[in-house]
């Protein structure tokens, strides 16, 4: 076989995992294949510089320390669109053959990238415009890449949010307290509930289920009324208002992203059952925690895989993690698809059979 030259790239918003993973790729390609492999820095923006942002891997450079490592030697993107990139003068500029550009520059054999549904759309675009060999790897803390049980970051992130609640909790019971946590859930909510059952909240709130305030106050009046003073709920930042609006942030250059929906449940729970709330919003936090032994699997797993499925030349794929293994699945079958909780699935049901209202 052909001595090969692999780039690969983080994109999107950092997660526990991305180092474990470059790590794996790194190890597989130069240590099974005798390849290099090039990091480029940034994402796509990194392709954009000429000549691109790059970083040599080798062996030597990955010790043990890159499987529990937070964040991405490489850096990442969650900005910058290349088909639509925003521009000083506030105008939008198609890009993407500077990415092509940048790409072709390096001498690559093949590309692979780790990223969630948007970035993994973007860059499965982009390798069929410029005829690029590609192969994905799915990463988000949200858990909402179509066809795949699991990504990267995803358990990390529930973890920190169960070690959340566990501290929430001594809390609200010394001074008789609701306490709400809102977590990252940008489509999905995966997070709030699977931390909601593992940390004991009262009431967890996602955007797949339907929820009225008055079945809110309801659970933690009731409560109350058993003799606990105090309640844990949880909220997903995708969850709307009863009205249905999304509770948003502008982060100005057109951009907003989601915020404030804890705010709003603990005002309304205050107001409803005149109990005293207090609010935690995780946000970032949930990104940076060192990464889980289950994300270190399979970051390991899947970057490895990713090479074989280089070796064998099959691309416009992602590996995927099914029936406790890997699998390769078109990347066609995860643009514009998310996966969300199934609202009668038996995580939800489990919750009901433990006494936990999600507010309907």
């Amino acid at each position: 076989m052909s001595k090969k030259h692999i780039g690969i790239l983080t994109s999107g918003g950092d997660c526990a995992g991305l180092n474990a993973c470059i790590r794996a790729v790194t190890l597989h390609a130069c240590l099974g294949h005798g390849w290099r492999v090039t990091g480029i820095r940034y994402g796509t923006a990194g392709l954009m510089h000429s000549p691109p942002q790059t970083l040599p891997l080798t062996p030597e450079l990955f010790d043990t320390s890159y499987l529990r490592r937070a964040g991405t030697l490489l850096g990442s993107v969650n900005t910058g669109n290349p088909f639509a990139f925003p521009m000083p003068d506030g105008s939008r500029k198609d890009r993407s053959e500077e990415v092509i550009a940048g790409y072709r520059s390096l001498g690559l054999d093949a590309l692979i990238g780790i990223g969630g549904d948007g970035s993994l759309a973007i860059l499965r675009r982009l390798a069929q415009q410029g005829g690029i060999p590609f192969v994905g790897i799915p990463k988000t803390i949200d858990n909402d890449v179509a066809q795949t049980e699991n990504a990267l970051g995803y358990a990390t992130a529930v973890q920190v949010a169960i070690e959340a609640l566990d501290r929430l909790q001594p809390t609200a019971a010394s001074h008789d307290r609701v306490m709400v946590l809102e977590v990252m859930g940008r489509d999905a909510g995966h997070i709030a509930l699977n931390a909601g059952i593992s940390g004991g909240a009262d009431v967890i709130l996602i955007p797949e289920i339907p929820y009225s305030m008055e079945k809110v106050a309801e659970k933690v009046k009731a409560i109350r009324a058993g003799g606990r003073n105090f309640a844990l709920i949880i909220v997903a930042e995708a969850v709307k208002t009863e009205g249905g609006a999304a509770m948003m942030r502008d982060l100005g250059r057109g951009e907003t992203r989601y915020g404030g929906i804890g705010h709003y449940i603990g005002e309304a729970v205050e107001k409803l059952t005149g109990a005293e709330v207090r609010v935690t919003v995780l946000g970032h936090v949930q990104r940076g925690a060192e990464a889980v032994p289950q994300d270190r699997l399979l970051a390991s797993v899947f970057g490895a895989h990713a090479i074989d499925m280089v070796a064998a030349g099959r691309f416009d794929r992602m590996v995927a993690w099914q029936n406790r293994d890997t699998v390769e699945v078109p990347l066609a079958d995860i643009v514009d698809k998310s996966h969300c909780v199934d609202p009668h699935g038996v995580m939800v049901e489990t919750a009901r059979q433990l006494g936990i209202s999600f507010g309907d």
